[in-house]
């Protein structure tokens, strides 16, 4: 029987096929499928005892027994396999519980999410507090500009529209940006280790629409202050 991983890398897709164990040729009778829960045993190759004493010099003593069971029965095997594998000595024999290290590596997992969660909203927090800074910078270098069209008839809302579409036009550029380079670091961080770059187009619209309202947060309340601006104030201001 091969594992997952050793069928693929020895090229063997059907059974029948033989390979070369210790210059002992064997035939492939099955091969399993991946096995989450034990990795290990994608990568090798199982023969039964009478093959394994006969041709690999075989004790007769397995070093190492899996067990599987139902999720109920779970507990009460593990209190009593070890005397059950080896009775008068249990404590030679170590029992242990594959799923507890996926569980630990979902919690691993879920708490990097959170952290990446936390640093994206930080990130959004201080694009939003930038976009307001550039508006705010805007609005005092426009002064006059703005004066000269509201004098000439432009009306609060043309104002308004006008700061709040620079404004998403701003957003706009910086999380087009912004997705486009996460694309790119993820692309060659998944690429130098042999990975397989997967990028899902949901995560940089979501990321370029979370961008667009933080824009329109950010923005909003600079154009309804400018599209209130009194013509001769703003003509008069230095």
């Amino acid at each position: 029987m091969l594992g997952a991983v050793a069928a693929d890398r020895l090229g063997i897709t059907r059974t029948g096929e033989s390979i070369m164990m210790n210059e002992t040729r064997v035939v492939v009778v099955g091969i399993l499928k991946p096995i989450e829960l034990v990795p290990t045993l994608d990568r090798v190759a199982m023969v039964g005892f009478p093959a394994a004493e006969r041709y690999f010099g075989f004790d007769g003593h397995p070093s190492t027994i899996f067990e599987r069971s139902t999720d109920a029965s779970v507990e009460g095997i593990r209190a009593v396999l070890a005397r059950t594998v080896n009775p008068g000595n249990e404590a030679v024999v170590k029992v242990s519980r594959p799923s507890d290290a996926l569980a630990a590596k979902a919690a691993t997992d879920e708490g990097l999410t959170h952290l990446m969660l936390g640093l994206g909203a930080v990130a959004l927090l201080v694009g939003g507090v930038g976009v307001a800074n550039t508006m705010v910078i805007s609005v005092l270098e426009r002064r006059q500009e703005i004066g000269l069209r509201r004098s000439l008839g432009a009306t609060c809302n043309a104002i308004r529209l006008q700061f709040l579409t620079e404004s998403l036009l701003l957003s706009a550029l910086g999380g087009g940006a912004g997705a486009l380079l996460g694309a790119a670091a993820t692309y060659g961080f998944a690429r130098s280790r042999g990975w397989t770059a997967v990028v899902p187009p949901w995560s940089l619209a979501g990321g370029l629409a979370a961008t667009l309202a933080i824009g329109v947060v950010a923005g909003l309340y600079r154009a309804i202050r400018t599209s209130r601006l009194h013509p001769a104030v703003a003509l008069n201001s230095a």
